[in-house]
């Protein structure tokens, strides 16, 4: 790794480490600037602002998230299990939620679309991996599995990831979900204690 990536890895982790222990808005620059013992001049040749750097620190969280579940994909457990392993080694971890929790304040809108379209990226082709073993065992039965994949988490971050769903659309994106990707009944059960229902809206 040349110096000039290396400072700026450097400037990202303690960026992140801030970002957790005091918050994205309680961060100032001047403080990372402080903490990294550099000049202003350095910061801003590997960063153009405050967004751009919490832009960064996400697609770290994002790339480590997916080494973790890259491991997942090559251990030998059966398939359900490892679409669990994937899913739980892309979500933040708990010492995370303050970085997460930014991305849905009204003007960090944007930032937060691209992040989602990011995951998507990242985690359509790690489940197709893992889909295509299914269909392989017999567990699946479909083609065309990277769309099918993408569509199934378009809608699943769509649906669940602002709070407002009930039991019943649960329900119905777990069948969805198994007509979508030719499984038996019951096979994708385990998608229910996958969902986060902290926040869910009691609609009916």
């Amino acid at each position: 790794m040349k110096k000039g990536e290396k400072r700026k890895q450097e400037l990202l982790k303690i960026a992140y480490d801030m970002f957790l222990t005091k918050g994205y808005e309680n961060t100032s620059v001047d403080e990372i600037i402080e903490k990294a013992q550099i000049a202003k001049g350095t910061y801003y040749y590997h960063f153009k602002s405050k967004e751009q750097m919490l832009k960064e620190v996400i697609d770290m969280m994002i790339a480590s998230e997916s080494e973790a579940a890259k491991q997942v994909i090559a251990t030998d457990i059966p398939v359900p299990q490892k679409i669990v392993g994937i899913i739980a080694s892309m979500k933040p971890a708990e010492a995370e939620q303050p970085i997460k929790n930014t991305l849905f304040q009204p003007e960090n809108v944007l930032m937060h679309h691209k992040v989602r379209e990011k995951l998507i990226d990242v985690l359509t082709p790690l489940l197709s991996e893992v889909i295509q073993e299914g269909v392989d065992e017999g567990v699946f039965e479909c083609d065309n599995i990277s769309e099918r994949v993408k569509m199934l988490l378009i809608i699943s971050d769509s649906t669940f990831n602002e709070g407002k769903f009930s039991e019943k659309d649960i329900s119905v994106f777990i069948d969805m979900t198994e007509k979508l990707l030719g499984a038996q009944s019951g096979t994708m059960s385990f998608i229910n204690d996958l969902i986060d229902k902290t926040d869910m809206e009691a609609v009916e």
